[in-house]
């Protein structure tokens, strides 16, 4: 499996836009192969953190060269970010309690 993180803080003046390029790609990442969740969180200061599951690699590569993906990323660096970082990070161990 393959966790995504994505941590930033938005421009509150492209705040409505940003909901709806936001609500989008979640639509259209739910439909890629491989894609398991995503959630999002906001934190006290601001910073947002959305946490994204791929199975694999090749699913999270897909998903970020979907011309429609590119295009939200290049929007977003010039409009909707004040800043961000992104993580892309294989899991080493997934314990689950209760189990599955």
């Amino acid at each position: 499996m393959i966790i995504t993180v994505f941590r930033s803080r938005a421009n509150p003046e492209a705040q409505q836009e940003y909901l709806e390029w936001a609500s989008r790609m979640s639509a259209l990442a739910k439909q890629m192969p491989g894609y398991i969740s995503h959630k999002s969180f906001i934190a006290e200061d601001g910073e947002r953190a959305t946490i994204v599951e791929f199975a694999s690699e090749e699913a999270q590569r897909a998903w970020s060269l979907l011309p429609e993906h590119v295009d939200a990323k290049k929007k977003g660096r010039k409009e909707f970010y004040l800043e961000y970082r992104l993580q892309v990070c294989k899991v080493v161990r997934d314990t689950a309690f209760p189990q599955k």
